[in-house]
């Protein structure tokens, strides 16, 4: 496993990193103790990072996740969590709420700290309360020592361009914006590195659509996203490979991208990721999906409220 450096934190993250999002059933029913024995998979095999969220299986995943690293020391890994989104529809990024919040996290990770904290989807909050309460609610927790880094994550990458023009940040988030259907996360990349901000890249499957298996009907991509990046997986399919191998080998092979979440419950699945990062991409194969996948390059979908997505910053 490859290590790269996350901004100016001094952590060294694995290219490859740990998303816990499955082991709270958001994709499908898991079984507790394979939850649990993909994590120590994940952790003996070189992946020292793993991002989960209250959200996640409202709060399942942190309890789940809790389990399993109370038996690695603390020192084997990178633990990130998120505070302000706790539903569907529920959000609350005020103060008080994002100090409760780490509060309860700790406590169904049974750990003293978090190394990341994020605000979680932050374009569903107003920019307003973001910058006036939740960011000193981190910088306070920072102080405290219940973490020792903090960030923000969401979808549209303006949101990150509004919140680091008026604040520093060590770490964001960022989804669905570096993989073989879009990279326009690299737009952003010039202003994380004058910020000395880390990237954290997450779904490099694009929330499932680059790969073999059905695509959620929750998915909130157009039925042209879905058409398209249907056909590369048939196209891969009927030459013998997998577009799920050549989306996160494409994702990781990217020096200016530290680190790329993953997310799986399955010890097998994990596994075949992990070696996945040790295998040459197929260039040829590369290439020939990316022309399928060229008429939605960079298109993406509308998240969040659109306050703060126009927010002008001035």
């Amino acid at each position: 496993m490859k290590y790269r450096k996350l901004g100016q934190t001094g952590l060294e993250a694995s290219i490859l990193s740990f998303g816990a999002s499955s082991l709270g059933s958001v994709f499908r029913d898991i079984d507790e103790n394979e939850g649990i024995k993909t994590v120590h998979t994940a952790i003996d095999h070189g992946i020292n990072l793993i991002d989960v969220s209250p959200y996640y299986g409202l709060t399942k995943a942190e309890t789940v996740l809790g389990k399993a690293i109370r038996e690695i020391p603390r020192d084997k890994f990178i633990l990130s969590t998120k505070a302000g989104r706790y539903g569907e529809t529920k959000f609350d990024f005020s103060k008080q709420r994002i100090i409760d919040s780490i509060d309860e996290s700790l406590a169904r990770l049974q750990t003293d700290y978090v190394d990341i904290l994020l605000l979680h989807d932050i374009e569903f909050g107003l920019f307003d309360q973001i910058m006036a309460e939740g960011i000193p609610a981190l910088q306070q927790l920072k102080k405290q020592g219940k973490i020792r880094f903090f960030g923000v994550s969401g979808l549209p990458l303006t949101i990150f361009e509004q919140v680091l023009s008026q604040t520093e940040l060590d770490v964001i988030l960022s989804y669905c914006h570096y993989s073989l259907n879009d990279t326009s996360l690299l737009s952003l990349v010039p202003l994380l590195e004058e910020k000395k901000t880390g990237l954290i890249n997450a779904s490099p499957l694009s929330m499932g659509l680059l790969s073999s298996r059905p695509v959620a009907d929750w998915h909130p991509a157009s039925e042209e996203i879905r058409m398209i990046c249907n056909q590369a997986a048939e196209f891969c399919k009927e030459n013998g490979t997998d577009l799920s191998k050549l989306a996160i080998q494409f994702s990781i092979q990217n020096e200016t991208i530290p680190t790329t979440l993953v997310s799986t419950a399955s010890v097998e699945n994990i596994r075949k990721n992990i070696h996945w990062t040790d295998e040459p991409i197929d260039e040829e194969m590369l290439s020939i999906v990316l022309e399928i996948l060229e008429p939605i390059h960079n298109k993406t979908w509308p998240s969040g409220n659109p306050e703060f997505a126009q927010k002008v910053i001035k």
